[in-house]
Formats: C-alpha cells, sequence, structure tokens
C-alpha cells in the first residue's frame, strides 16, 4: 500500500489540522477545534520547516495525527515527530543549532528539543523497544497539512502498534485505540497491522475484544476474518501445553506494574530477549524515569 491521500480517505469526523491562509501572509494556526497561541505555532511550525529544509524524513504523531484520524482535538505541550533510529541525532542536532535545548532522554527511543515551556519529542521507537520506525511507517504514511505545512501523518496501523502497548497506572491508551479503530477500520490494513504485532497478536485481540464491548452495535467495524484469525490462534495455543517457562511480557504494557515479578518474584523479564531494542542499562533508565513522569 503506498502513502495514502489527505481528502479522499476522510470520515466526516475527520478535518484537516491546519491550512495555509495566503491573505497578507498569515497562517491559521488553528489545531481542530484549538487556536494555538502564536508563540507555540511558530515553534512547532519552525521545527518542521526545518526538519524539511535539511530533507530529513519524518512523521508528525501525537495528538495531530489523532486528530486527523479520529476527529479529537486534544492540544498538549509536546509535538511528536517521528524519525528512522539513524535520523535521530540529525534531528536534534538540527534543532539545537537553531535555538532549542535538546537531549536523547532515553537513548532507546526518545529525544527532546525544548524551548521554554513547549517541546518537540523526537520518537524514532517506542517505548517498550517493541515497535521501531522503519520504512514501512513511510510507505503507508497519510499526506496532510499540519499548521499550514504540508507533511506526513503516522499511519493509523503504526498508531495502534504503539499505543495498544500503552497500559500503565497513570496512562492507558485503549481508548485512542478504540477510536483510531471505529474510525478508521474499513481503510485499515489488517494484514499488515497483523504482522506488526507479531508474537504479541494478545495485546491486539484484547484491544479488539473491548471494541466490541465499547462500541457493542459497531463491533462488525472489525472484519470478521480478523477475529476468526486471531480467536484461532487462541484455540491453537489452548490446544497445547503452555511452556515451561518463567518469564513475564508485562513489562511490554507497563515499566512499572510487573517490576515486582522481575525483583521479587523471579520472572525474567521478556525486554531481555534479543528481539527488544533495549539494553540493560537502557531498562534501568528507563524505569528511573518512573520517578519523573510514571506517577
Amino acid at each position: 500500500m503506498g502513502a495514502r491521500k489527505s481528502e479522499e480517505e476522510s470520515t466526516p469526523e475527520q478535518t484537516s489540522s491546519g491550512r495555509n491562509d495566503t491573505q497578507n501572509g498569515h497562517v491559521d494556526c488553528r489545531f481542530g477545534d484549538i487556536d494555538l497561541d502564536p508563540e507555540t505555532c511558530e515553534f512547532y511550525r519552525k521545527a518542521m520547516l526545518l526538519i524539511n529544509e535539511a530533507q530529513i524524513p519524518f512523521l508528525v504523531g501525537g495528538a495531530y495525527a489523532m486528530q486527523r484520524y479520529t476527529g479529537i482535538s486534544r492540544h498538549t505541550k509536546d509535538f511528536d515527530i517521528f524519525v528512522k533510529p539513524e535520523d535521530s541525532e540529525r534531528v536534534l542536532a538540527l534543532l539545537g543549532q537553531n535555538g532549542c535545548d535538546t537531549e536523547m532522554t532515553f537513548s532507546h527511543w526518545l529525544g527532546k528539543a525544548y524551548c521554554g515551556d513547549l517541546y518537540v519529542d523526537v520518537i524514532f521507537r517506542s517505548g517498550n523497544g517493541v515497535a521501531e520506525v522503519d520504512d514501512e511507517w513511510f510507505d503507508n504514511a497519510t499526506g496532510d497539512e499540519v499548521l499550514g505545512i504540508p507533511v506526513k501523518l503516522s499511519p493509523p496501523e503504526e498508531i495502534i502498534w504503539t499505543k495498544a502497548f500503552v497500559q500503565e497506572r497513570e496512562r492507558y491508551d485503549g481508548a485512542d485505540v478504540a477510536h483510531v479503530v471505529r474510525a478508521w477500520a474499513d481503510k485499515m490494513d489488517w494484514k499488515r497491522l497483523l504482522r506488526r504485532f507479531g508474537p504479541y497478536w494478545r495485546v491486539l485481540f484484547g484491544h479488539l475484544v473491548l471494541f466490541g464491548f465499547v462500541y457493542p452495535g459497531e463491533r462488525d467495524k472489525v472484519p470478521a476474518w480478523v477475529m476468526n484469525e486471531l480467536m484461532g490462534r487462541l484455540q491453537h495455543e489452548m490446544a497445547k501445553s503452555a511452556p515451561k517457562t518463567r518469564i513475564t511480557r508485562g513489562t511490554l504494557i507497563s515499566r512499572q506494574q510487573y517490576l515486582i515479578d522481575v525483583e521479587e518474584w523471579g520472572y525474567r523479564d521478556i525486554r531481555l530477549e534479543p528481539n527488544i531494542k533495549m539494553t540493560e542499562d537502557e531498562i534501568a533508565a528507563w524505569t528511573e524515569g518512573i520517578e519523573i513522569d510514571g506517577k
């Protein structure tokens, strides 16, 4: 599937995140139902323009992509930009050379560029080390305009892939998953979504079961073959004995709530497996971050 176009595939809820008003060179800083203040608007626009001019591929995600796909306007102080891992340092260096204070906040997934109370998140992987930004993100991105600048948005499938694992006490992204499915199910590349989850298909299955609970009159938006495929996998597992392994995958959905399993109950942390893009030091740093933003 190639990059999606913006207007041709919109639902009634989905509107542009911004637009140019060419009269007097004025830029409309409206984001959905929210009018951004000029300082915020200029900071976000400057970041996008700088990265564009440097010809570094990037995608806009976070609240701006969610507004595009679901119609939900939710302003935060951060602006999420997604890049490939090999481009993350370049983007931070570029923003640093243009007046921002920058840091590689967590070396396995996230850097930040600050301008006062505002900041840009430079994201190249999910916090649990599972979902890495790769060519498929860009190949399947949605063309749109954010604050008057033509950009590409993170694909809805990858948004679901990353958000499905966010199940903390202080933050649960299940509602975002449900809202994207509700608004985008008929255009979803379900085969790619299933492939993205790979061995962690139970996480997707759980969200899709809950979708039918949240929207009982719209549960058929999820194709029957998808649910049958996942139920078939579950039945296949149930027909076999559980593996004799003492490992927890809980740390993939919460960095805090399953620490007791690892630290006191003797379970091996799934994040130490080679397919997870985190080192022991990065796991320790991510755990220490709970004291900053995990409560």
